[in-house]
């Protein structure tokens, strides 16, 4: 069977879901996402939409009930309204806008079950009193599993790797397990319950972990607080720093203490020194708040001083002793310092580490202090017992320490960390002991049932509590290495993880755990402590478990949403097991078997790295034929009744062979969708990322493409190249011009169109070429970008000449000047002229050269309402002079006149992307991107200006004493 076309199929409010999923990205708290970090995690938004339209009919699928077109979109809008209020934030628990999603996923369950009463296995699949399961076999961060449960699927979330096994085990497996539980802590007496009269969804559980979580760092702070003292300011120092006068005689809790590594100067002359490996000597940027460390060299040595406004010197500041790359200056003798020497004496275990500045807590704001022999010597006495084994890996995308000397996970520590970390590892199963101690007090029975083994009672809820308690430390450890950095910006902690790499970090910060401010486990807990409160009001039940996907059985007849490891892009296991050293000393006992072996299983990792495998070809081969039997096993496998929807999002690159631009990572993915007979049905952009990212990065995609697949027809038919073409031709334009209008990022545009070309694709058994041999993935990609960029060719005639020509020349040229002849020959071409075009304002013709004129060249008092030669081009370079220079509201106003003409401008930017993106200019490929991610809310402050423009007077109109 087909099954009844959903409406993920058909239509979605693309516009509300990507506004969602884009805000989401910066909701920290109360997102569950602060339970325990993950690499790519999907925004809750995109994911309880999709589920949603991925269950519900589309009103086209019940003719009977909606028998015209006008119908059925007046249908859809009411779906549309749903969704719309499902993906708000605001929403996430709102009981009454989730029920109404749930009511409606029932309605259709009934239709399709009445439908299939005589199907063979009615009785297995079509029982209309009870929903059919969700199943993710590639759970990751355990978004899809969550909204599952939230819209009232039973969830089931599976993954190889053991720490993402664990985060969908707190978020799915073990709220709904203690839903409605009361607190077991002895502050939550039942005198104090009397006062909350409900502890609704896993809110008992939320109070239990801030009670014994604080109860960790209270006890941790009696063993382990001589090692974070506080720095008196003293007379002498206010001497010395009047702006400290304020604190003069007070002790100032210390946020952060700033290293800079260090290494014995090459230079013979001080060969007994160690010199600083600063990359900056900026501590605060922030303007009117700026200091900075000044090195003194004085007595054969060196010590730091802290000094508060602007450097003279803010270049030298600014890069403090760094060259480029890994290359520095000695700072005793100017000398240079190799990247190589810096990786030998690395190696050698004679790399360092020096104190160059104190953050401190000031009345409002922070304080930065010069270091004292003092507060190093205090670090320096931190003995730990136990430090974390195990190697770091030698290679990852985006860069790793290996190569300087830290090599196994504990060198990534300094020791006062590590005596930290392994103070709360240690405390978590103290705090296992009371919290059952505690339950059984509250008369909680106990049948000494562990959780692992599907308890209920204290022991088992003592399991649970300590499991948030465990992620805690690994949030710690994120906050406590000195892979973290010190913004100097925003003036707070860069977490070790703020890339998907452990890349070498010279000048590092160690928080104080201890302190309420950036980085400290009191911080971390307030934030965890909401995220848990944010889960499963119990409504559905949920189960997390280890399985490698290829062989997994556990989709049989259920719905399936998943996001696969893109190819190369993250490399899941050799990251996580940063994490799971930390879990496993801590956690072992609660999951002695998710946690039996040393490090994360990576032999069977569904990702192409090369240097786990050998070779390119090799991890590539690895690659295809693992996601060809995942793929399969879902083609199987999963409830006939229902699409598998698949997030994916790998940038394509322009390649140097004949195909053109295409992507190994998207032609070896789509290639095993296609093994597994999979048909492509829908393709959805979903934003997953900030528009702040975006603006900063051309390069980083901003879109997850969603594709929806059923299992092939059998029927389906064997087609000619050229009937492909044909049908590329016809259908692709159509859907580039609907994409554009939904404001997809021209970054994206590219991968947006593999979607409905593949959909194209395969719905053919085979596309067979001139010589009969069955079309390659690789050649079905190359002809649906050859017919996206013929596409974006052909809206060149929706511009005007002067447009067209500047198109043309651009392309040719950039903003550099070129030869007069060669411009009026072209000119001649587009039906225009080289003197027209300077006198419309976009071109400059000077001594037999010409060029156009640059966005930061136009004039500012442009008025598009006065222009008596507008074009397209000019409009487009206006407003990015305008959003560059002024921000949006600017930008805005500048449509507001345009009207109409601001969409041309909008469009002839996807074309202008393109340009860039193929000729290598990132700076404009930048601001055309930027341009079209502002463009919604550009518009929306259009309107906003436009309504409160005060109307003009009519005949028909009274005046208004």
């Amino acid at each position: 069977m087909s099954g009844r076309k959903k409406l993920i199929e058909v239509a979605l409010p693309l516009d509300a879901i990507n506004k969602a999923s884009a805000r989401e990205k910066s909701i920290r708290h109360g997102h569950p996402s602060t339970l325990h970090l993950w690499w790519a995690r999907r925004p809750l938004a995109a994911a309880r939409a999709v589920i949603f339209a991925q269950m519900v009919d589309d009103p086209s699928a019940h003719p009977d009930l909606f028998p015209t077109e006008k119908a059925q979109e007046k249908e859809r809008q009411r779906l549309f309204k749903i969704i719309e209020d499902l993906v708000l934030w605001e929403n996430t628990t709102n009981e009454k806008v989730l029920q109404q999603a749930r009511d409606e996923i029932w309605q259709s369950w009934r239709y399709t079950c009445a439908e299939n009463a005589d199907h063979p296995r009615a009785k297995e699949l079509f029982d209309r009193h009870k929903l059919p399961a969700f199943h993710d076999p590639f759970a990751g961060g355990g978004s899809l599993p969550l909204e599952a449960q939230r819209l009232g699927l039973e969830a089931y979330a599976s993954d190889l790797n053991p720490v993402a096994v664990l985060i969908n085990k707190a978020m799915i497996e073990i709220p709904p397990k203690f839903a409605g539980k009361l607190p077991v802590n002895p502050d939550s007496s039942k005198e104090k319950r009397l006062f909350k009269k409900t502890w609704e969804g896993a809110a008992g559980l939320a109070e239990d972990v801030r009670y014994y979580g604080k109860w960790m760092r209270d006890e941790a702070e009696k063993r382990i607080g001589y090692l974070y003292p506080k720095v008196e300011i003293t007379a002498e120092m206010v001497k010395e720093r009047p702006d400290l006068k304020p604190y003069e005689g007070k002790k100032l809790t210390v946020i952060a203490w700033l290293w800079a590594r260090t290494v014995k100067s090459p230079n013979p002359a001080f060969a007994n020194v160690d010199v600083p490996l600063a990359s900056t000597f900026m501590l605060s940027t922030k303007p009117g708040k700026e200091a900075y460390v000044e090195p003194v060299i004085e007595n054969g040595g060196y010590r730091f001083t802290v000094k508060v406004g602007k450097p003279k010197d803010a270049e030298a500041a600014k890069r403090g002793t760094k060259l480029v790359r890994a290359n520095f200056l000695c700072l005793m003798s100017g000398a240079p310092i190799s990247g190589d020497y810096i990786k030998s004496e690395g190696k050698a275990g004679r790399m360092g580490a020096r104190m160059m500045a104190i953050v401190a807590e000031g009345d409002r704001g922070r304080v930065y202090l010069e270091p004292s022999p003092e507060m190093e010597a205090i670090a320096r006495q931190a003995l730990p017992m136990w430090k974390p084994e195990g190697d770091v890996p030698a290679r990852l995308t985006g860069g790793t320490c290996v190569p300087y000397g830290l090599q196994c996970w504990g060198d990534l520590f300094t020791p006062r960390q590590l005596v930290a970390l392994t103070t709360f590892s240690d405390l978590v199963q103290e705090a296992r002991e009371k919290v059952k101690a505690d339950a059984i007090a509250m008369s909680l029975s106990d049948d000494d049932k562990p959780l692992a083994a599907g308890g209920i009672g204290a022991t088992a809820y003592s399991d649970a509590v300590v499991v948030y308690l465990g992620f805690l430390v690994d949030q710690q450890t994120n906050q406590s290495s000195t892979i973290c950095g010190w913004n100097n910006i925003n003036q707070q902690m860069i977490v070790t993880f703020s890339r998907q790499a452990i890349p070498m970090i010279w000048d590092f910060a160690e928080c104080n755990v201890l302190s309420t401010s950036t980085g400290s486990f009191w911080n971390l807990l307030e934030r965890q402590v909401k995220g848990i409160a944010s889960l499963s009001l119990g409504y559905a039940t949920g189960k997390a478990f280890q399985c490698d996907a290829t062989i997994q059985i556990e989709s049989s007849g259920k719905v399936v949403a998943t996001d696969p490891p893109y190819y190369d892009n993250i490399g899941y296991a050799d990251l996580s097991d940063f994490f799971y050293v930390w879990l496993r000393h801590s956690l072992k006992p609660v999951f002695p078997d998710l946690f039996a072996t040393l490090a994360v299983p990576k032999a069977e990792e569904l990702v192409a790295t090369s240097y786990r495998h050998g070779s390119k070809d090799k991890a590539e081969a690895f690659f295809l034929e693992g996601m060809t039997q995942a793929m399969h096993r879902l083609s199987e496998q999963v409830h006939p009744a229902f699409p598998v929807t698949i997030y994916y999002a790998f940038k394509q690159k322009e390649s140097k062979s004949e195909a053109g631009t295409t992507s190994t990572g998207w032609e070896t993915f789509l290639d095993a969708v296609i093994r597994a007979e999979f048909a492509i049905t829908g393709t959805w952009p979903v934003k997953t990322e900030s528009a702040n990212k975006l603006k900063a990065d051309v390069s980083a995609l901003a879109s997850s493409i969603v594709l929806v697949c059923r299992q092939r027809s059998k029927d389906a038919l064997i087609t000619t190249r050229r009937d492909f073409i044909t049908a590329l031709k016809m259908e692709l334009p159509d859907a580039l011009v609907h994409l554009q209008r939904g404001n997809i990022a021209p970054v994206d545009l590219a991968q947006a169109a593999i979607g409905p070309g593949m959909a194209v694709f395969t719905r053919y058994a085979k596309v067979l070429d001139a010589s009969g041999n069955p079309m390659t993935v690789r050649e079905a990609l190359a002809l649906i970008n050859q017919t996206l960029d013929d596409a974006l060719a052909e809206q060149e005639g929706d511009f005007d000449a002067d447009s067209r020509w500047a198109l043309a020349w651009f392309e040719q040229s950039g903003f550099a000047e070129g030869e007069f002849g060669v411009a009026e020959t072209l000119s001649k071409a587009k039906n225009t002229s080289v003197s027209g075009m300077v006198d419309a304002g976009i071109l400059v013709s000077k001594g037999g050269k010409v060029r156009l004129i640059r966005p930061d060249e136009l004039p500012v008092d442009w008025d598009p309402e006065k222009d008596k030669r507008l074009t397209a081009w000019e409009t487009v370079h206006h407003l990015i002079r305008s959003l560059e220079s002024g921000g949006e509201s600017v930008a805005a106003a500048l449509v507001q006149k345009l009207g109409s003409k601001a969409e041309t401008a909008r469009e002839l930017c996807y074309r202008l992307y393109t340009i860039c993106e193929r000729k290598k200019r990132a700076a404009e490929a930048l601001s055309y991107n930027a341009l079209v991610q502002s463009w919604p809310e550009i518009t929306r402050l259009a309107q906003e200006v436009k309504s409160l423009r005060p109307k003009q007077a009519t005949m028909f109109e009274e005046n208004e004493e």
